[in-house]
């Protein structure tokens, strides 16, 4: 227990301690915090209180704006680093709980301050690895008997983002135009996009840096896994169609990718970690490890639109659906040498359970289209419409304790002119 008041239901008890980076109306400095219940600490603050061997002499990394100089420091550092956090929270630890100009200066109120992306993030890749969701998309254009392309099963598939457009929860999203062919026996056209998507998917961040020509074993994947977020990756449906071939996403990807705010460490997920899924065909050896790293948070996406009085939940996912692990994407990411540095985001593509409203994206909920999505009130959605809002949660649940991931939000702006 913590001697900070947290609610029940609270996505930021002790046994959470996610980091963020935060800004306050009096002082406009980015810095490092934590989340407990409703307060944010502020690291910069409190950071004569890491005196533990690794940390005594990296002190300096909680006066940055960002995380990455932390996440560089690795695993045994982040340990640490929880350690403390729990200890000086508690409610038997009297360092904080009974300095009163301390905590003043240390606790914001969630509600003052304004949260920022959490790293500098250098490179994005993005994964394609619901088994469930690639089953889906390509059954719907090719069949059930060639959903699977023939490599899907073997390697974790991915393709390298656009970096500069992630943004933290609460940015608007522009619908973005670009070239589509709605009538395929006519040229192509351009203007706004009319098929805008979302995609709920996972993230992670890397942490220590590798050398170019190194591999990141799967053995030793956790050593550089420092945390994980949530993930909207708006998908323009008509551009991305017309595009693809031969290359892949581009337009129909890059115009915005919204994550949450807190990035949960992995220390605070270990203990929802589940056995890994069935592999069939069994993973070539460098894909292969027995440690469970496969996590039960549970996940919703709810459309907030006009005419609706509270917000709609359209789809109750899980990220335990994955098939391949967070361990064998950055395995088979660094396998032919690329190097990774502290801060790098591997997202999970689009997570899609079995059941119809498990699924993670509009294109399959609405089956292309063809199946509106009822959200009461005479409201009915098959692709979003400028002024929605999409809303993700995530959180697992403990013994009378969640740790959650907050909120990932994100509202539809109209097409620039």
């Amino acid at each position: 227990m913590s001697f900070i008041s947290v609610a029940p239901d609270s996505h930021f008890p002790i046994q959470n301690l996610p980091y963020g980076v935060f800004s306050t109306p009096d002082n406009s400095t980015h810095r490092i915090g934590v989340a407990i219940g409703e307060q944010v600490l502020d690291l910069s603050v409190v950071k004569d209180l890491f005196d533990g061997p690794v940390l005594a002499s990296q002190k300096h990394v909680f006066d940055q704006p960002t995380l990455n100089a932390f996440m560089a420091l690795g695993r045994p550092a982040w340990q640490e680093a929880r350690t403390t956090l729990q200890r000086i929270l508690s409610a038997s630890e009297p360092v904080l709980r009974d300095n009163a100009d301390l905590r003043a200066r240390a606790f914001v109120p969630q509600a003052s301050a304004t949260m920022h992306l959490p790293a500098k993030i250098g490179d994005y890749t993005d994964f394609y690895s619901s088994k469930n969701h690639a089953f889906n998309v390509g059954t719907m254009f090719r069949g059930s008997e060639n959903a699977l392309m023939p490599n899907w099963t073997h390697l974790p598939v991915g393709y390298h983002g656009r970096a500069s457009s992630v943004v933290v929860s609460g940015t608007p999203i522009r619908r973005p135009s670009g070239q589509m062919r709605p009538d395929e026996t006519k040229p192509p056209v351009f203007g706004p996009c009319k098929l805008l998507d979302i995609e709920l998917e996972m993230a992670f961040f890397t942490g220590p840096a590798t050398q170019m020509g190194e591999r990141v074993p799967v053995d030793k994947a956790q050593d550089y896994i420092f945390g994980m977020v949530l993930m909207n990756d708006w998908s323009a449906r008509d551009i991305q169609k017309w595009e693809y071939v031969p290359l892949g996403p581009f337009l129909g990807k890059n115009f915005g990718t919204t994550i949450s705010p807190w990035v949960v460490t992995m220390d605070a997920l270990l203990p929802f970690a589940r056995p890994n899924p069935l592999q069939d065909p069994t993973p070539l050896p460098y894909l292969q490890h027995t440690d469970n790293y496969t996590f039960d948070i549970k996940l919703e996406v709810a459309l907030n639109c006009e005419g609706l009085p509270q917000p709609a939940t359209v789809a109750r996912s899980n990220f335990k659906y994955m098939y391949w692990t967070m361990k064998q994407q950055l395995a088979h990411h660094t396998v032919n040498g690329c190097n990774i540095n502290p801060g790098d985001l591997l997202a999970s593509g689009t997570i899609s359970g079995e059941a119809v409203d498990s699924y993670g994206s509009l294109l399959e909920l609405c089956w292309r289209g063809t199946k509106p999505l009822d959200l009461g009130h005479g409201v009915t959605r098959k692709f979003l419409a400028d002024g929605d809002e999409v809303i993700l949660t995530g959180v697992c649940e403990g013994d009378c304790y969640r740790v959650g991931f907050g909120t990932c939000t994100g509202k539809v702006l109209p097409a620039s002119a």
